[in-house]
C-alpha cells in the first residue's frame, strides 16, 4: 500500500517512540507515543495546517504502520490521540550548551 506520510523514528525506548512525519520533502509534524500496558497513547504536534481528512489518513496509517504492531486492536483496551498545532522555535541540548536557534534569520543578528 502506498502511503503518503514517512515517519521517521528518531528515538525508541521500551514504553515511548518519537517520530517526525514528513510529506514527500516537508517536516509537517511529530508523533509521541508512549505504551501503557493496553493502552497507547500519543501526541501529535502538526507544523502545518492539514484538513480532518488528512488527519484521518494520518492516524489510520500510525495506527496500521506503528501501534497494531505493537498491540494490534483486538488486544489493547485504547488507543488515545492527542492532536496540536505549533511550530518549533528553538532547540535546548545538553551537547552544544546552547540554544540552537532554528531561524536563521537570527544569524546575523547583535545579541547586546
Amino acid at each position: 500500500m502506498d502511503t503518503r506520510f514517512k515517519l521517521t523514528r528518531l528515538v525508541r525506548t521500551p514504553s515511548s517512540e518519537i517520530y517526525l512525519i514528513w510529506e514527500e520533502d516537508r517536516r509537517v509534524g511529530q508523533l509521541d507515543l508512549h505504551f501503557a500496558q493496553d493502552t497507547i497513547h500519543a501526541t501529535i504536534i502538526f507544523e502545518s495546517d492539514l484538513n480532518v481528512q488528512d488527519e484521518e489518513e494520518l492516524l489510520a496509517q500510525i495506527d496500521d504502520d506503528i501501534v497494531s504492531s505493537y498491540m494490534p486492536r483486538f488486544e489493547r483496551e485504547d488507543f488515545v490521540a492527542h492532536v496540536f498545532r505549533g511550530e518549533e522555535i528553538s532547540r535546548y541540548t545538553d551537547c552544544s550548551g546552547a540554544i540552537d536557534d532554528l531561524d536563521e534569520e537570527d544569524e546575523g543578528r547583535d545579541e547586546g
